[in-house]
């Protein structure tokens, strides 16, 4: 039985890999910093800027669709989505957080595209902060990382 393993990170991100990011402006206290992750682990990882597309939705809701337009556009390698639902008084969350985690599933099963999940649903601010603190724990340079290795794991199978 052959394993496969993801290739040297460095081996794909000599400027041909494209990655979008598609972010929410809503809870941009949070999103922001999911953002910069992001483009740190990118950028440390050999992505240049230029090879970067970043989108700002008005909110989670919205980032299926735009997900589906950019896989349409077929210029992806991988798609990043990054957003901060945070649990209110009301069942809002619970519609938010469902079709938004449901939509962007859906995506990346049927095109193929590897698409992060990189969107918060948490019970409070606290809680996102955490998430969306230091390297070490910030989901958005986590998610950035999953992109990468999704990358290389998808190119290795197809070679």
């Amino acid at each position: 039985m052959t394993k496969t393993t993801p290739a040297k990170q460095k081996r794909i991100n000599n400027g041909l890999v494209k990655i979008a990011i598609v972010s929410s402006r809503f809870n941009s206290f949070i999103v922001d910093r999911l953002y910069d992750g992001a483009i740190r682990t990118l950028n440390s990882n050999g992505v240049d800027n230029d090879a970067i597309t970043a989108i700002e939705v008005p909110g989670a809701f919205e980032i299926p669709v735009t997900v589906r337009t950019l896989i349409e556009n077929k210029k992806f390698d991988a798609i990043i989505t990054l957003g901060a639902i945070i649990r209110g008084e009301t069942p809002h969350f619970d519609f938010i957080s469902n079709e938004c985690t449901r939509g962007i599933g859906q995506l990346a099963i049927e095109s193929g595209v590897p698409i992060i999940f990189g969107v918060l649903t948490v019970d409070n601010s606290e809680q996102a902060m955490d998430r969306a603190g230091d390297e070490e724990s910030n989901k958005g340079s986590e998610a950035a990382a999953a992109a990468l290795e999704m990358v290389s794991v998808l190119k290795e199978i197809k070679s």
